[in-house]
């Protein structure tokens, strides 16, 4: 049985020219490996190209077993730049300081990453300023390699733009020390915390005050003005049901949201939200579901969690009413949609 489609997100294409580049200094031919997943050079060149997170999530796969190194993520957040998170990166990239830069980086990170898991943020306190990456918790091999690539392309990005090597002062990862983790430390040049309540590392005041050389105001202020327009436009054109589920995905965990608490954070009335969701042919009840129907099928489709895990972080009350609600929108039990994919593969 073919998997159905599901709907986790997409990301722009520079990603893979990044994963291409850690591929061959690992010492292997990414050309053969981009071409399995049609990743031609002229699909590649394309303006606003964006791929799949399932895709991707299949190609990070195949990268990792291509190299046998499961620290991946790490190798391609170190030979991370600005300019493959697109226009976002580029005005990143002309920012006055470490502080604004990273600051745009996250407030324009829907221009090139879209998930609906959750998204970036910044912190800032008289210390200096978290930045946090969303959960993306079970973690798997895949999981595990985005946090990685993310955080450890953070550095290296503000690196570059600094002209000096940055220090994170605390690296907080969820998921449980890994078999590579000595490779952290020479990453994140300070100390680093697994098992974590969240993805995220500190800079101090002094890196978040160093100053950009190649920074034109001018410029600066002109690509901001084009980044705005574009996420405008981005957000017009994305579905009020798209925005909805990147919403409910972090909340799940544990938990059902309800209407109000979605409405206040679009800072709509319940009554609003229930009437554009019914402009839109839909309900607040069927996008809940769709989104959990999505990353059920992500979460026993890529990882080997037990239904009674899964249901939690879905946010079901039991075991037995996810496997329930999961029969009535694939037509299979939990069980019978992970043999069949196993048995697939």
């Amino acid at each position: 049985m073919k998997a159905p489609r599901v709907r986790l997100g997409d990301l722009s294409v520079g990603f893979v020219q990044c994963l291409a580049e850690s591929v061959q200094a690992l010492g292997q031919d990414p050309h053969a490996l981009l071409k399995q997943f049609d990743l031609e050079p002229a699909r590649l060149a394309q303006p606003r190209a964006r791929l799949s997170i399932p895709r991707y999530m299949r190609l990070g796969h195949a990268a990792m077993q291509l190299t046998n190194a499961a620290q991946l993520g790490l190798q391609m957040g170190q030979l991370s730049r600005f300019n493959q998170a697109g226009l976002a990166g580029i005005t990143a990239a002309q920012a006055p300081s470490v502080r604004e830069a990273a600051r745009t980086l996250i407030r324009f990170e829907p221009l090139y990453a879209y998930n609906y898991r959750g998204q970036s943020s910044f912190h800032e306190n008289a210390q200096g300023a978290w930045l946090r990456f969303y959960s993306i918790s079970p973690y798997n091999a895949y999981n595990r390699f985005v946090v990685d690539s993310v955080l450890a392309g953070w550095v290296q990005q503000l690196s570059t733009l600094a002209g000096q090597r940055l220090s994170a002062e605390q690296t907080c990862i969820e998921f449980a020390a890994p078999s590579y983790a000595e490779h952290y430390p020479q990453v994140f040049s300070g100390p680093v915390e697994f098992a974590a309540e969240r993805n995220q590392l500190q800079l101090s005041q002094a890196s978040l005050a160093l100053r950009n050389p190649q920074h034109c105001p001018s410029t600066w202020r002109h690509l901001l003005e084009i980044c705005e327009r574009e996420l405008e436009q981005l957000t017009r054109t994305r579905s009020l049901t798209e925005r909805i589920s990147q919403l409910l995905g972090p909340l799940l965990h544990g938990r059902e949201p309800e209407l109000a608490e979605i409405a206040a954070r679009l800072q709509l009335p319940s009554w609003t939200l229930r009437r554009k969701l019914a402009e839109e042919g839909t309900q607040f009840r069927t996008v809940l579901n769709n989104t959990r129907h999505d990353l059920a099928i992500s979460y026993i489709r890529d990882t080997d969690l037990a239904f009674g895990e899964i249901a939690f972080l879905l946010g079901f009350a039991s075991a037995e009413a996810f496997q329930r609600a999961f029969k009535r929108w694939s037509s299979q039990t939990p069980g019978e949609f992970r043999r069949s994919q196993r048995h697939a593969n």
